[in-house]
């Protein structure tokens, strides 16, 4: 692990261990072709506990630190990427109910998300508000004690799946400072889907449009104060981008895994691939690289852990370092295996192309190194 754990936490990660075992890694290469999403072994997974990670327990959840929450996603990722992904958004939005949610708003969404009987899906993003997310255009506006929201989300993993939409809407001006939160369930009259998107990976959870056509939902529904949005989005996205580097460090780990069997059972010239110098430093560099991500990461949660004034900036240095290291770390997996790393019975060519996207969402890398460095400047 590169850090000491604790007991309770050695037990948790066993536990998991064992979870993605007999529920995660037998089927993903089979979900994955199939675009199947799992709706068993998420149930599965919310008996664990793996639904509320990191919310309160008078709710159902299991009130356990980034760092443990950290170890969980590495462990679930080494099984399947995507479905340990998508865990991660919805705990991410589950955090924020719980976080922000009144007493009235815990108590009759959270009980059925921790348990993964619902789920939750996270809608930012738009067609034309991507990096930008305070120029989104969805809007939600007043009338009498209703909310009525119009507009599009695009890339929401879960959708069509899900119990309930963190929807973020303008409510008022331009910019940051008029953006709201707003929870719409699923049945609200006027929430329609676009298809499932075709993509390069993340094949096992659906990926589709949010369509909001005169969306009707109680203000009641909203998120703290009008206005407050905007940093009720930005407020869960240290402890995503340290889920999502660790799912890219359980799925790099598992291709690396594979390969240390595979360059010592398997010849050329006369000799096994392990014993060429070549594969040799490969492998180390590959170790060497997601050694230190894992570092990184285990640093940035237990930043957020303990409040740390820098933890953005850390949680920032982990997401960019471990997902382009682990992205590196499956693609030279891929390359050792030869031609058998393109056959999609072996699992390296999905694990490449499920870690892809890590580099891209809950902050593009490129925006990694701006907060890192405009930190470094004091702005």
């Amino acid at each position: 692990m590169g850090t000491a754990l604790t007991d309770d936490q050695l037990a948790i990660v066993a536990a998991v261990r064992e979870f993605t075992a007999t529920e995660l890694a037998p089927f993903a290469a089979e979900r994955d072709q199939s675009k199947h999403f799992p709706l068993d072994a998420l149930e599965e997974a919310g008996r664990l506990g793996l639904g509320g990670i990191y919310v309160r327990d008078d709710v159902g959840g299991s009130d356990l630190g980034r760092f443990t929450a950290a170890l969980i996603f590495e462990e679930l990722a080494r099984g399947d990427t995507a479905i340990a992904a998508y865990l991660s958004i919805h705990n991410m939005v589950a955090w924020m109910i719980d976080r922000y949610g009144d007493d009235r708003q815990r108590e009759h969404w959270l009980p059925a998300l921790t348990t993964l009987v619902n789920r939750g899906s996270y809608c930012l993003t738009e067609p034309s508000a991507g990096s930008d997310a305070a120029a989104i255009t969805t809007r939600a506006r007043r009338d009498d004690d209703e909310y009525v929201l119009n507009g599009v989300k695009q890339f929401i993993s879960g959708a069509g799946a899900a119990a309930v939409y963190l929807v973020f809407a303008r409510t008022g001006e331009p910019g940051s400072r008029g953006i709201s939160a707003i929870l719409v369930p699923a049945a609200a009259s006027g929430l329609s889907f676009g298809p499932n998107e075709r993509k390069m990976g993340w094949n096992a959870q659906p990926t589709r449009q949010v369509v909001l056509e005169d969306v009707r939902v109680p203000v009641g529904n909203r998120l703290g104060a009008e206005g407050d949005g905007f940093s009720i989005a930005m407020s869960g996205l240290d402890g995503g981008r340290v889920n999502i580097a660790a799912c890219s460090l359980g799925g790099a780990q598992w291709a690396l895994d594979q390969t240390l069997g595979y360059v010592q059972e398997r010849e050329s010239f006369g000799h096994p691939l392990g014993d060429h110098q070549s594969v040799v430093f490969t492998l180390a560099d590959m170790a060497t690289e997601l050694h230190a991500a894992r570092l990184l990461v285990h640093d940035a949660a237990a930043a957020i852990d303990s409040g740390d004034h820098d933890a953005t900036s850390k949680c920032a240095m982990a997401k960019r370092f471990a997902t382009d290291a682990a992205f590196s770390a499956a693609n030279s997996a891929l390359q050792l295996h030869g031609g058998y790393g393109y056959l999609s019975e072996f699992g390296i060519e999905r694990v490449v192309r499920d870690l892809r996207v890590h580099q891209i969402l809950e902050g593009t890398n490129e925006i990694m190194r701006m907060i890192v460095g405009r930190r470094l400047l004091g702005r």
